[in-house]
Protein backbone atom coordinates (compact mmCIF):
# COMPACT_ATOMS: atom_id res chain seq x y z
CA UNK A 1 0.00 0.00 0.00
CA UNK A 2 3.16 2.37 0.90
CA UNK A 3 4.16 1.62 -2.89
CA UNK A 4 1.05 2.70 -4.70
CA UNK A 5 0.39 5.80 -1.91
CA UNK A 6 4.02 7.02 -3.23
CA UNK A 7 2.95 6.51 -6.97
CA UNK A 8 -0.31 8.30 -5.99
CA UNK A 9 2.09 10.65 -4.72
CA UNK A 10 4.23 11.41 -7.69
CA UNK A 11 1.72 11.12 -10.09
CA UNK A 12 -0.58 14.31 -8.55
CA UNK A 13 2.82 16.27 -8.16
CA UNK A 14 3.19 15.43 -11.53
CA UNK A 15 -0.29 17.12 -12.74
CA UNK A 16 0.42 20.03 -10.61
CA UNK A 17 3.83 20.39 -12.30
CA UNK A 18 1.81 19.68 -16.19
CA UNK A 19 -0.71 21.90 -15.23
CA UNK A 20 1.58 25.10 -14.68
CA UNK A 21 3.91 24.65 -17.55
CA UNK A 22 0.33 24.82 -19.33
CA UNK A 23 -0.51 27.88 -17.74
CA UNK A 24 2.98 28.88 -18.92
CA UNK A 25 2.23 28.12 -22.33
CA UNK A 26 -0.73 29.55 -22.15
CA UNK A 27 0.55 33.01 -21.46
CA UNK A 28 3.13 33.21 -23.89
CA UNK A 29 0.93 31.93 -26.47
CA UNK A 30 -1.18 35.71 -25.73
CA UNK A 31 1.46 37.49 -26.15
CA UNK A 32 0.59 40.37 -28.86
CA UNK A 33 2.94 39.38 -31.89
CA UNK A 34 5.65 41.63 -32.82
CA UNK A 35 4.91 44.02 -35.47
CA UNK A 36 8.04 43.08 -37.78
CA UNK A 37 7.30 41.14 -40.01
CA UNK A 38 10.29 38.57 -39.63
CA UNK A 39 10.15 38.60 -36.11
CA UNK A 40 6.40 37.57 -36.28
CA UNK A 41 7.91 34.70 -38.48
CA UNK A 42 10.13 33.13 -35.82
CA UNK A 43 7.31 34.09 -33.12
CA UNK A 44 5.19 31.50 -35.38
CA UNK A 45 7.42 29.15 -35.45
CA UNK A 46 8.31 29.23 -31.56
CA UNK A 47 4.07 29.02 -31.24
CA UNK A 48 3.97 26.02 -32.90
CA UNK A 49 6.44 24.51 -30.71
CA UNK A 50 4.55 25.31 -27.50
CA UNK A 51 1.11 23.91 -29.15
CA UNK A 52 2.95 21.13 -29.66
CA UNK A 53 4.21 20.71 -26.25
CA UNK A 54 0.29 21.87 -24.64
CA UNK A 55 -1.10 19.34 -26.67
CA UNK A 56 2.01 16.48 -25.76
CA UNK A 57 1.24 17.80 -21.42
CA UNK A 58 -2.60 17.96 -22.20
CA UNK A 59 -2.02 13.75 -23.66
CA UNK A 60 -0.55 13.01 -20.25
CA UNK A 61 -2.70 14.54 -18.35
CA UNK A 62 -5.17 12.84 -19.33
CA UNK A 63 -3.72 9.60 -18.81
CA UNK A 64 -2.38 10.35 -15.52
CA UNK A 65 -5.92 11.11 -14.57
CA UNK A 66 -6.90 8.03 -15.90
CA UNK A 67 -4.27 6.06 -13.99
CA UNK A 68 -5.13 8.33 -10.69
CA UNK A 69 -8.66 6.99 -11.51
CA UNK A 70 -7.67 3.34 -11.62
CA UNK A 71 -5.72 3.78 -8.60
CA UNK A 72 -8.91 4.75 -6.57
CA UNK A 73 -10.85 1.68 -7.93
CA UNK A 74 -8.35 -0.84 -7.17
CA UNK A 75 -7.45 -1.61 -10.44
CA UNK A 76 -3.91 0.04 -11.21
CA UNK A 77 -1.44 -2.09 -12.54
CA UNK A 78 -3.75 -4.08 -14.24
CA UNK A 79 -3.81 -4.17 -18.27
CA UNK A 80 -6.96 -2.05 -18.69
CA UNK A 81 -6.69 -4.46 -22.40
CA UNK A 82 -6.18 -8.05 -20.92
CA UNK A 83 -6.49 -7.51 -17.01
CA UNK A 84 -2.99 -9.41 -16.98
CA UNK A 85 -0.56 -7.15 -14.61
CA UNK A 86 1.57 -4.83 -15.67
CA UNK A 87 5.31 -5.57 -15.21
CA UNK A 88 6.93 -3.73 -12.07
CA UNK A 89 9.57 -2.55 -14.65
CA UNK A 90 7.08 -1.08 -17.28
CA UNK A 91 5.00 0.88 -14.74
CA UNK A 92 8.53 2.61 -12.56
CA UNK A 93 9.21 3.63 -16.17
CA UNK A 94 5.82 4.61 -16.90
CA UNK A 95 3.63 5.10 -14.20
CA UNK A 96 0.26 6.07 -16.01
CA UNK A 97 0.63 2.90 -17.96
CA UNK A 98 -2.48 1.49 -18.82
CA UNK A 99 -1.64 -1.67 -20.79
CA UNK A 100 1.26 -4.84 -20.49
CA UNK A 101 3.97 -4.68 -22.73
CA UNK A 102 2.12 -7.24 -25.12
CA UNK A 103 -1.01 -5.16 -25.12
CA UNK A 104 0.99 -2.16 -25.64
CA UNK A 105 3.34 -3.34 -28.64
CA UNK A 106 -0.05 -5.30 -30.21
CA UNK A 107 -1.80 -1.81 -30.51
CA UNK A 108 1.20 -0.16 -31.76
CA UNK A 109 1.47 -1.95 -34.57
Amino acid sequence: MVALDITKNMLEERLVELHRKLNEISDELRQPDSADWEDRATENEGDEVLEDMGIAAQAEIAQINSALQRIAIGTYGECTSCGDPIDQKRLKALPYAASCMDCAVAAEG
